[in-house]
């Protein structure tokens, strides 16, 4: 009994790659939940829940494989103009990924981590960035934000940002 009680299987190690890899496939079916991405075409779209913080989702440009989105609110960053919170998305259709590239959440990413950062710093803050990401999402969807309430920027008033 002692022999089997002292058997111990080890645990498959996550590398913080392996990590980040996952983080990108669950962003990715929290999108496809929420907003059905790839059937929307290049334009803006604001989802309105009657909150008074408007959900802006930008198609930047569609590929075969690939296409580029922009979230945020309608909130300006006084000092820089840019929108704060935001998140610049880069979707993989083929592999089903979803990749923050860019967060501004109050800082540019060169005033975080620096202009020539180490490998780690630059793994560390995807891993922050895409965390972030999917926290977002999450959020968004407890809201009630979604493909019933996505319409497009120009039937709401709003100029589409370039």
């Amino acid at each position: 009994m002692s022999k089997v009680l002292a058997r111990c299987v080890p645990l498959p190690k996550l590398s913080r790659f392996g990590w980040l890899m996952g983080l990108y496939a669950e962003n990715h079916a929290r999108l496809q939940r929420l907003f059905e991405p790839a059937d929307l075409a290049c334009s803006g779209y604001v989802s309105s829940i009657g909150d008074g913080l408007d959900l802006r989702i930008d198609v930047l440009a569609r590929h075969a494989y690939t296409m580029e989105l922009r979230m945020s609110y309608g909130l300006v960053d006084p000092q820089t103009g840019l929108f704060d919170p935001s998140a610049n998305l880069r979707l993989y259709n083929d592999a089903r990924q979803v990749e923050a590239t860019h967060c501004y959440a109050g800082r540019r990413w060169q005033d975080v981590i620096g202009m020539f950062p180490p490998p780690e710093r630059i793994l560390d803050h995807r891993l922050r960035m895409n965390t972030f990401l999917g926290k977002w999402l999450q959020y968004l969807a407890e809201q009630g934000h979604g493909v019933a309430t996505l319409r497009p920027a120009s039937q709401v008033g709003i100029e589409t940002a370039a």
